[in-house]
């Protein structure tokens, strides 16, 4: 089974997307999750506290600064703008895809766990995320 999520993004920032992949769910099985796009990525992160995604956010911000910073002068492909390549090296360094266990149509995922796009893009977008769900077909 297969469908494709569009997650729309206002800017940077985590993007929780749990419910809509929750909501497709059916029986027992293995959901992958793959973002189709080369700036932005895919977590598993906390979902309880805001904060967490402000702070992660701000990590990736300074660890990875527009081109504009003087820092950031070595890099060459600066013609879509200075956040497009800082966002390239952020979905270079964190996950554009992730697997699910599925239990009676529900993710296995922790407590306080959620799935989040990452948009690492200054201008907002329409991300699409493919979904897999390979069912598990074994009795029992």
């Amino acid at each position: 089974m297969q469908t494709t999520f569009t997650i729309p993004t206002r800017g940077p920032g985590l993007y929780e997307c749990t419910a809509d992949v929750a909501s497709w769910l059916r029986g027992d099985g293995l959901l992958t999750l793959f973002v189709q796009h080369t700036s932005c990525s895919l977590l598993i992160q906390e979902n309880a506290d805001p904060e967490v995604q402000t702070d992660l956010q701000a990590y990736f911000a300074r660890l990875v600064p527009p081109t504009t910073d003087p820092s950031m002068a070595y890099l060459t492909h600066t013609y879509e703008g200075p956040d497009d390549m800082p966002a390239h090296i952020k979905a270079a360094m964190l996950p554009v895809s992730l697997s699910i266990p599925v239990a009676d149509g529900r993710m296995r995922l922790g407590t306080w766990q959620g799935i989040y796009l990452f948009e690492h893009r200054n201008a907002p977008h329409r991300r699409s995320v493919a979904a897999h769900f390979m069912a598990d077909r074994t009795p029992g």
